[in-house]
């Protein structure tokens, strides 16, 4: 212990050991909420208590677009009309033809008319037909020069500040974190480690149909054009029985289409203690305020007694 150390002690009346220990969520406002999680945590990692939960099975699975960055536009979405222009820049038909047309010019009317195979057409088009190579490196090229649209800054900068402070507090506490998104598996494992400190293999997500092949002397994974499986609502649960085999015993969502609402409850499901997060925006001066028009979501924490997180009061800081 250095003589600068004691000193300073001194001057606070307090040895370094009783020194309070550092805030471990600083972007989030003391409140309710956060006091939640910190005493949950609390409760689930000490040994003598009843809610211990061992380390194998400290489990915590987030959604992604608006519960890790903002969906408002939904970034893999602006993936595909990146690729897109770069393909109609290459072959100046696709602004003439169906479906790339209604994509090019924001045409929502059209996709609620010609349904899911106009869908899987563009995503045949903007994520198959390709090695699993090439389409992270796609995926790759779109983080390094792409700019959100509303927010105006780098697709790196869209992610949510205290919500990956709290992937951090909980990895502390020796919780595996894990992605269980509806977006696209592949899409997200390319900037997962970066943006969340999620490792590729921590991320369930949907995905379309791949195969094995050989090409050009080289065993690779060839992606083909069509949906292998829906991890959305639903398909949450399964996606994470399938990847992990545990029901998470935390897990967090957020409110826009009621696609947390079946993993937040599979989560409560388990036996012993267990703790589900919902994020609600409301702050449309820092971030994007929407709720659903059922409010579903909000309708399920309350019932389920599911912590709410208010952007507006919660968060000091969102991005």
């Amino acid at each position: 212990m250095t003589t600068a150390v004691v000193w300073l002690g001194g001057l606070t009346g307090s040895t370094p050991a009783q020194m309070a220990p550092s805030d471990p969520l600083p972007s989030w406002n003391d409140g309710a909420t956060k006091q939640a999680i910190v005493e949950f945590v609390s409760r689930v990692t000490t040994t003598d208590s009843p809610d211990f939960v061992p380390v194998e099975d400290r489990i915590a699975t987030f959604d992604n677009d608006g519960t890790l960055w903002a969906e408002q536009p939904v970034v893999q979405g602006m993936f595909v009309l990146a690729r897109l222009k770069e393909m109609a820049a290459a072959d100046p038909s696709l602004n003439q033809r169906q479906p790339f047309q209604a994509a090019l010019t924001g045409d929502v009317e059209y996709f609620k008319q010609a349904g899911e195979e106009a869908i899987m057409e563009l995503l045949a088009a903007t994520h198959a037909n390709m090695t699993q190579e090439q389409f992270e490196q796609e995926v790759r090229s779109f983080f390094e020069t792409g700019v959100h649209p509303t927010l105006g800054v780098p697709y790196t900068q869209v992610t949510y500040k205290p919500m990956v402070e709290l992937l951090e507090y909980l990895r502390a506490n020796e919780f595996q974190t894990w992605i269980c998104s509806g977006g696209g598996i592949d899409f997200m494992r390319v900037i997962s480690q970066q943006f969340y400190g999620i490792p590729p293999q921590q991320v369930i997500g949907s995905s379309i149909k791949t195969e094995f092949i050989e090409q050009d002397g080289k065993a690779t994974i060839w992606r083909l054009p069509e949906l292998g499986r829906n991890n959305d609502k639903t398909g949450k649960p399964v996606g994470i029985d399938l990847h992990i085999g545990k029901r998470p015993v935390f897990a967090a969502g957020n409110e826009r289409s009621g696609g947390d609402i079946a993993m937040l409850t599979y989560s409560q499901g388990r036996p012993g203690a267990s703790f589900q997060l919902l994020i609600n925006h409301d702050d449309a001066q820092r971030e994007f305020a929407y709720q659903e028009s059922d409010n579903a979501s909000l309708n399920a924490a309350q019932t389920n007694g599911w912590n709410v997180v208010s952007i507006k009061n919660d968060w000091k800081q969102v991005f």
